[in-house]
């Protein structure tokens, strides 16, 4: 059963402050996947995605609803920048390459789930096989001890990691690094592939560890016995009905009236996005993909462009308009103590490595968020990037000092006259900003 809107927003908001706007778009746009996927098929093909473009400050958490949705659905994910594509007839990658690298991400989503399905099996035939190479190693220094009893103990002892990084001699396939072409209209081919499929896959003998002979040996036979044109269908069937493109920056190439220079092509990429977009055929080294009903998520800061410098087939495209907004003092302090993997969560492990016991107190965490509010309205506005900023000149002295030797675990505490006195020299320079014409 997939999430519902509100346990898909519950989740985000584990790793995302604020921004509800954005997170419930987001998620009523992921459940219209599955209820889509409960109609007949005459149905399915009448309802295509709603579209969503989102805009804000840069560091206000569009990339990061991005990042954490890749985590979060089961679905085929993307993120790609719309800065890296070019013009057809220029230089550089074509648009439909997020189609192709969309399919290429649901192969390997099939392929590792299909290898979950099989994995005891094909652990179970590894382990005979690198068990046979142990016991060519170990028979010399044995004798002629019975193989029944040597062999159960050698694989008792293989189960155990006992033999981990023992090293034996293992015949693996040599997989040559292919060299890729780009061929017309950005099309990449690697030739490794081409004449590795035409001529028989060559055999060489390395000395691995145990450890490592059992990986590969488990990817083998995962191999054998994965059927791989099933996992090529479902891969383009995944990718054409469940797979979701993230295009972020797509400001950047709101460039209107610019007619020649770098943004000459920028015009001409958005009309090169726009059949993707709109829906068209686009064809992969698995098969022809569909791209009618991929769900296409767009970011950008829009900061000197705006949403209406798009051409209008393309904002006709995006129906659903979400704004974020800049970030507050009350959010950056739930960003530095409320959030999964906080800020200052990673900072106390980091130093903790180095027996250094960091402790945050309740007003040290709010003149640390009330001088990022102060520096992102001074200066530019980086969002919640800010925090890593103050924070690095904060601990800097104390980073610096730890480790390099053994003793014991150091309690220090951060308050905020710590705060104040270690970024003083910061808070001066703001403060002078004010007053420069």
């Amino acid at each position: 059963m997939a999430l519902s809107p509100k346990q898909i927003v519950h989740e985000l908001d584990k790793y995302i402050v604020g921004q509800s706007e954005a997170k419930k778009s987001v998620a009523i746009a992921l459940r219209n996947r599955y209820r889509r996927s409960m109609l007949s098929p005459e149905l399915r093909e009448e309802i295509t995605p709603q579209n969503i473009i989102m805009t804000g400050p840069t560091g206000v958490g569009k990339t990061e609803i991005a990042r954490r949705l890749a985590k979060l659905v089961k679905a085929p994910f993307i993120k790609v920048e719309a800065t890296k594509y070019t013009e057809v007839g220029y230089v550089g990658k074509d648009v439909e390459g997020m189609v192709r690298d969309l399919v290429e991400c649901a192969y390997r989503l099939v392929k590792e789930e299909k290898s979950a399905e099989v994995s005891i099996k094909a652990r179970g035939n590894a382990e005979k096989k690198v068990v046979r190479l142990l016991k060519e190693a170990k028979k010399q220094d044995k004798g002629e001890t019975a193989d029944e009893v040597f062999e159960a103990n050698l694989l008792d002892g293989l189960r155990a990691g006992r033999f981990d990084q023992t090293l034996i001699e293992m015949e693996v396939t040599d997989n040559p690094m292919g060299m890729e072409l780009m061929a017309g209209g950005g099309t990449s081919i690697s030739l490794g592939s081409v004449f590795g499929d035409i001529f028989p896959k060559k055999k060489k003998k390395r000395r691995l560890t145990v450890k490592e002979a059992m990986e590969i040996c488990i990817a083998e036979e995962s191999d054998k016995l994965i059927d791989n044109d099933a996992v090529t269908a479902e891969a383009l069937r995944r990718a054409e009905n469940e797979g979701i493109i993230f295009i972020d920056e797509i400001d950047k190439i709101a460039a209107k009236g610019n007619a020649g220079g770098a943004d000459v092509s920028r015009e001409g990429v958005q009309r090169d996005i726009l059949p993707i977009v709109e829906g068209s055929t686009v064809m992969t080294k698995y098969g022809p993909v569909k791209t009618d009903f991929m769900l296409f998520i767009a970011a950008g800061a829009f900061h000197v462009s705006k949403v209406e410098d798009l051409i209008p087939e393309l904002q006709g495209r995006f129906p659903i308009y979400v704004e974020l907004k800049s970030l507050t003092k009350e959010d950056f302090v739930q960003i530095l103590t409320l959030t999964e993997n906080s800020i200052t969560m990673q900072y106390k492990v980091l130093l903790a490595v180095d027996n250094i016991d960091l402790h945050f107190t309740d007003d040290a965490i709010e003149r640390i968020a009330e001088i990022a509010v102060e520096m992102n309205a001074t200066s530019e506005d980086i969002g919640a990037r800010r925090l890593h900023t103050v924070m690095e000149d904060l601990l800097e002295d104390i980073s610096f000092n730890a480790g390099g030797g053994d003793y014991p675990v150091i309690p220090v505490e951060i308050n905020r006259a710590y705060v104040d006195q270690h970024l003083a020299e910061v808070t001066v320079s703001r403060d002078l900003k004010q007053y420069v014409l």
